[in-house]
């Protein structure tokens, strides 16, 4: 197998362990062997693991970008890198940098790879809020409000091993069910420590602003092809309706119509691709005009 390290990005070279002291030749080393791990075990683009909320993906280089809905979760590039969109914002990460997210968010994401035979190597982990709360006993709790939620930070050396250690259990899957706990809840407390560690905090606090965004989000996508009204979504917010448009664009980085549009075309891709006209699916996702549905779906799908 080709060696990993020859695609690291010039970032890792700038990363630090909390201290002070910088650690290169470690990260490269644990990133070539999560390289390994994940190429050994990763079966196609997306594949769930024997680990609980982990999965493993391997793909090329995309020529378009594939749209979906990202759950709560953090996701670490280990080869290649990937441009994602959410609203009116574009990010991009790779193995300097993981991304997170921790509300429900429409995006459309985009591998690129530097060289010809590289592959795309990453891992997820899906953000278990009870997990979370357990963490937060044991720490320091600092909650900022009006904070985006998502965002793109550098890689830790705590956080690799954390996640080396994690993964090397699929080699020993009869320790999964004893070690898996612990090291996920690793992954959760350097999470918790980092740059976003306020947002990461508020997914277990119900009385939370993003708690309250999340509870207008299962709304729409609950009722995404029906007219929802905005004064019923700040009242599901428990908010006022100016301060609920606030709070919901800064999470999201589009507004709650944005947002349920964006859920309503992708929708309409999968029945599409699933054989229905598109006449039909810009109907059965709550469009009332068949021309606009097909200018909105073209800007989005192209």
């Amino acid at each position: 197998m080709r060696d990993p390290r020859e695609n690291l990005p010039d970032p890792i070279s700038h990363l630090v362990l909390s201290g002070g002291s910088t650690h290169v030749g470690w990260m490269k080393e644990m990133l070539d062997s999560l390289c390994t791990i994940v190429d050994r075990h990763a079966a196609g683009r997306y594949q769930p693991s024997a680990l609980p909320r982990v999965a493993l993906y391997k793909d090329g280089a995309a020529p378009q970008p594939v749209a979906g809905v990202y759950q709560p979760m953090m996701a670490l590039i280990v080869s290649g890198a990937k441009e994602i969109a959410i609203g009116d914002r574009h990010l991009r990460y790779d193995p300097a940098s993981y991304f997170i997210a921790t509300v429900e968010l429409p995006a459309s994401g985009c591998v690129k790879l530097d060289l010809p035979d590289q592959r795309y190597l990453a891992v997820s982990l899906d953000l278990d809020s009870e997990l979370l709360a357990s963490v937060l006993a044991d720490v320091e709790t600092e909650i900022r409000s009006a904070e985006p939620a998502f965002a793109v930070n550098p890689v830790t050396a705590d956080l690799l091993d954390a996640w080396l250690r994690l993964l090397r259990l699929l080699d020993t899957p009869q320790d999964i069910a004893a070690l898996g706990p612990l090291y996920e809840r690793e992954i959760l407390y350097r999470l918790v420590q980092g740059p976003q560690g306020s947002i990461v905090r508020q997914i277990a606090r119900a009385d939370s602003r993003l708690s309250q965004v999340r509870r207008a989000i299962a709304m729409i996508r609950n009722r995404f092809d029906q007219p929802i009204r905005s004064e019923s979504l700040a009242e599901a917010a428990g908010m006022s309706p100016a301060s609920f448009h606030r709070h919901f664009r800064t999470a999201t980085a589009m507004s709650p119509l944005q947002y349920q549009k964006s859920l309503r075309l992708q929708e309409a891709r999968r029945l599409i691709v699933a054989g229905r006209d598109v006449a039909g699916a810009g109907y059965a996702v709550g469009y009332e005009s068949a021309s606009q549905f097909s200018r909105e779906y073209a800007r989005l799908f192209g």
